[in-house]
């Protein structure tokens, strides 16, 4: 049981309206036919519930002391609200009794008069005209034309509107949309923004050190949270209602969260209505990213199939595995006895899945379908971000951060706008941006010297099974690779979880004037650290692997041990298991933090906000539980129970990674984008819950694009072309073949024993005589065919990568980045957002009720 304790504290502000039942752009459900309360306003029954804040103190002083409660803390809390009431905004106190914890809400709304100050500055964009075109997309055109069933889509209920707009002027309001109601004019997503705002540029302390903002003072722990309501809860209602009468946060969770949503179409408007732009982006692209993987993963699973054809059918492998004794293998490590090359009939045949012509093949599709996939989201971003008024977002209408704004030190002229705007000099940023260059330069170095562990670690676990002589010695190799494996996946994850903290201190330190600037480099800093720490070791494997260790008699060391060589069955089935073990492990690993994690942590936090104990109730007695009573949990509580949302970082991390394993070392893996269509299948659901139903309502932001992930995404792609035009030449096994069926024998009759060479003479006159791989001679010298290999792999490199860019780049100049058909309606747009603005400064008075005449003897001045 909890005991509630209300303070009222409104500002001379309150603007007192009473809610009309008109349909607006503002509310969605206005037409719904059963109307149920809102529960997130004041007492007063009209206030809206735009904010809450959060603070948590114990109930005695001896607590508070040993929780280190400070009475700083409490002087910048009443400071801070203080100033936020002088801001205009309408406050009110309620408070939680617990067992052992007083926890304070203060739930905050802003009056019409500030929403209205606070639009115009941070251009707000609100409606003009109602537009209606019909919404398509590229596979619904496809299915019509076909005059096939379109199983994709779902009626979803209530769709947004879609509205011509233009940036909000105060002293033009009569010119948009649904301003005869102030109630609902702002969206709920508008006026949370409004409100962060405020927060986050409020001072509380000394500008200079920085005591700025909602934000530190939730790192300073002196309030816990800071979040806007949801709307409602997430369950459908009991007894069933009309679809038309859902909210919309049990629209998304009905038509978009549960599992048996799988199939269909996102509701990405919807999506963009109750968490903004920046959130609807991502799961756009994903949605996007994750059609596009299948044909991409339908012709993995055909190339992979092929591979188990050739399994049966392949002479090379068939020589081997009927080779008996007759190549006796020289020892892999040291004190490793020689071998017989037989002994790896299966792995050879299991590489052969993986190194086979139909991997070149693929290799091509993957290269030329990453570029295609780019240039078509560039139109689909480019339909979205105009459909949701944020085509010029970045350019024109993104303010500073309200950090920035409350910290920079000057101000200076915006050159493209003209408006005076706070400036941080470019020569003090230059030089904390080199500091936090040489942080990362330290932190990659630090990542080789863990790989070079590994490394090492594989040897020496090689060399501990052979001489235990247990039941692992056959496979010692194998162990030590799987293992080795498994020990730098949980390497990788301990250092992104290091990193990425110290790369959001560093960028908060770098004062960046935009949002979008900030994310933009603190998304580098960490990438740059993440490619290393992901692919550092594929590419060893790939292309360092077995190519710097000598030969018999002459085997060339690191520390004093001997360099790792390729296993049996070659480095590309080694890469294929790295992958496997990195990719599928990290997602295997991910989706079960998604899936337990978030639900363990709203476990404990309403464990924490449970109710009084039974013995804390006997002793207060009978009067005592007489003023205790049962009462329902608001929604400032019940959202309160739940996680802080963490934003979009991780999210797209995980998948700019996964779309570099499945690109780069495609060659090693066929399989790679069925493994990464699943996940994101998975992935789609499981973050639309958390976002729906286990995180506290974000505040939403607009954003043009997908930011710095965008350029990511197509270095990525360049640098796959190469990746795997190099592993085709240099690690895959399908040139040699190539060159003997075209010089020797085109049924490969031979071959095992063309790529096998003779240890040197001095060396088999010490050991028994063996044979090693490489080209070649009796006294270790190379032979011809090794540089008529070496001219044709360089050959190959060269044509893959000039082909398939060639290709890349016809694609993006017959690809238009924008689409005709938005062009037509941006330039419409721009025409009714001049008209709605230019042409009251020609009416005076009739159009601006209040506004006083010219005087006559003073010029009017004119737009130039």
């Amino acid at each position: 049981m909890r005991r509630r304790v209300e303070q009222r504290e409104d500002s001379a502000e309150l603007i007192a309206m009473e809610t009309q039942a008109e349909t607006d752009y503002g509310s969605i459900a206005a037409d719904a036919p059963v109307h149920r309360p809102d529960r997130n306003v004041f007492s007063d029954g009209f206030s809206r519930v735009d904010f809450v804040l959060v603070w948590e103190e114990p109930l005695s002083s001896q607590r508070e002391e040993s929780r280190g409660v400070s009475p700083a803390h409490k002087e910048w809390r009443k400071v801070f609200l203080n100033k936020l009431r002088d801001c205009g905004l309408l406050q009110e106190q309620k408070e939680v009794i617990e067992a052992k914890t007083k926890i304070t809400f203060v739930l905050l709304s802003a009056p019409w008069s500030v929403l209205c100050y606070y639009a115009e500055e941070i251009s707000l964009r609100v409606p003009l005209q109602v537009v209606t075109a019909p919404i398509t997309n590229w596979s619904a055109q496809i299915f019509s034309r076909l005059s096939l069933p379109n199983l994709l889509s779902q009626d979803v209920p209530n769709p947004p509107p879609d509205f011509y707009t233009c940036q909000f002027r105060n002293n033009k309001l009569q010119r948009f949309l649904g301003s005869n109601n102030k109630n609902t004019f702002f969206k709920t997503s508008q006026r949370h923004q409004v409100l962060y705002e405020i927060l986050a540029r409020t001072a509380y302390g000394s500008v200079k050190r920085g005591e700025v903002g909602i934000d530190r003072l939730i790192t300073e722990q002196v309030f816990t949270a800071a979040y806007p309501l949801h709307e409602g809860g997430f369950r459908l209602p009991t007894p069933p209602v009309s679809p038309q009468s859902l909210v919309l946060r049990e629209i998304l969770y009905s038509y978009w969260a549960t599992w048996s949503s799988w199939r269909h179409y996102q509701p990405l408007d919807h999506i963009r209505e109750y968490f903004g732009e920046k959130i609807a982006l991502y799961f756009a692209w994903l949605g996007f990213y994750t059609g596009w993987l299948l044909p991409a993963s339908l012709v993995g699973t055909v190339v992979f199939l092929f591979g188990f054809w050739l399994m049966a059918t392949d002479v090379p492998a068939k020589e081997l595995c009927d080779s008996g004794n007759s190549f006796t293998m020289c020892p892999l490590c040291n004190i490793c006895s020689h071998w017989n090359y037989s002994s790896i009939c299966v792995t050879f045949k299991a590489g052969i899945m993986f190194d086979n012509g139909g991997t070149v093949f693929f290799s091509v599709f993957m290269s030329l379908w990453s570029v295609t996939f780019l240039e078509y989201w560039k139109r689909t971003c480019s339909v979205l971000s105009h459909r949701w008024d944020c085509s010029e977002f970045q350019d024109i209408e993104e303010r500073p951060r309200p950090e920035f704004t409350a910290m920079a030190p000057m101000t200076m002229r915006n050159s493209v706008t003209g408006a005076e705007e706070p400036y941080f000099p470019h020569t003090k940023r230059l030089n904390r941006t080199m500091t936090g260059c040489m942080v990362i330069i330290l932190m990659v170095i630090m990542v080789l010297m863990f790989l070079m562990a590994v490394i090492l670690y594989r040897t020496i676990v090689t060399v501990i099974i052979y001489e235990s002589g247990s039941f692992l010695t056959g496979s010692a190799g194998r162990v030590a690779s799987i293992s080795g494996s498994v020990l730098n996946l949980l390497v990788i994850l301990m250092l992104s979880k290091v990193y990425t903290s110290l790369a959001r201190l560093l960028t908060r330190w770098e004062m960046h004037r935009t949002q979008s600037k900030y994310e933009d480099m603190f998304i580098l800093k960490v990438f740059v650290f993440q490619f290393v720490n992901f692919y550092s070791s594929p590419v060893y494997i790939a292309f360092f692997k077995g190519r710097f260790i000598g030969y018999p008699g002459n085997y060339k060391t690191l520390f004093g041990v001997r360099n790792e060589d390729c296993g049996a069955g070659g480095c590309l089935i080694e890469l294929a298991q790295e992958l496997l073990v990195i990719m599928v492990g990290k997602q295997l690993i991910n989706n079960a933090q998604e899936f337990i994690w978030p639900k363990l942590r709203c476990w404990w936090q309403k464990r924490k906000s449970s109710h009084w104990p039974k013995q804390a109730r006997e002793k207060g007695g009978d009067e005592e539980r007489t003023e205790v009573q049962e009462e329902e949990v608001f929604p400032w509580e019940t959202d309160y129970q739940l996680l802080g949302c963490e934003g979009l970082f991780s999210e797209y991390l995980e998948m700019v990674i996964q779309f570099g394993f499945i690109t780069i070392f495609v060659a090693a893996c066929p399989l790679a984008p069925l493994f990464a269509l699943i996940n994101n299948w998975v992935e789609i659901r499981l973050d639309a819950q958390k976002f729906v139903t286990e995180y506290r309502r974000p505040v939403g932001e607009r954003a043009q694009d997908i930011g710095i992930w965008f350029p990511i995404l197509q270095v990525i792609a360049h640098v796959a072309v190469l990746s795997n035009a190099f592993l085709i030449a240099f690690t895959s096994s399908f040139l040699p073949r190539l060159y003997y069926a075209y010089t020797r024998d085109r049924t490969l009759t031979g071959f095992i024993n063309f790529t096998l060479a003779t240890a040197p003479r001095n060396y088999n006159q010490q050991h028994t005589p063996c044979r090693y791989q490489g080209f070649r001679d009796a006294d270790g010298d190379y032979l011809p065919e090794y540089f008529h290999l070496l001219a044709i792999r360089l050959t190959f490199v060269i044509v893959f990568e000039h082909v398939v860019f060639s290709i890349g780049r016809l694609i993006d100049l017959i690809v238009p980045d924008v689409p005709e058909e938005v062009e037509l309606k941006m330039k419409r747009e721009h025409y009714m957002a001049k008209q709605a603005l230019a042409e009251n400064q020609f009416l005076g008075k009739t159009m601006i009720p209040g506004e006083k005449d010219v005087p006559s003897g003073r010029p009017i001045s004119r737009p130039s």
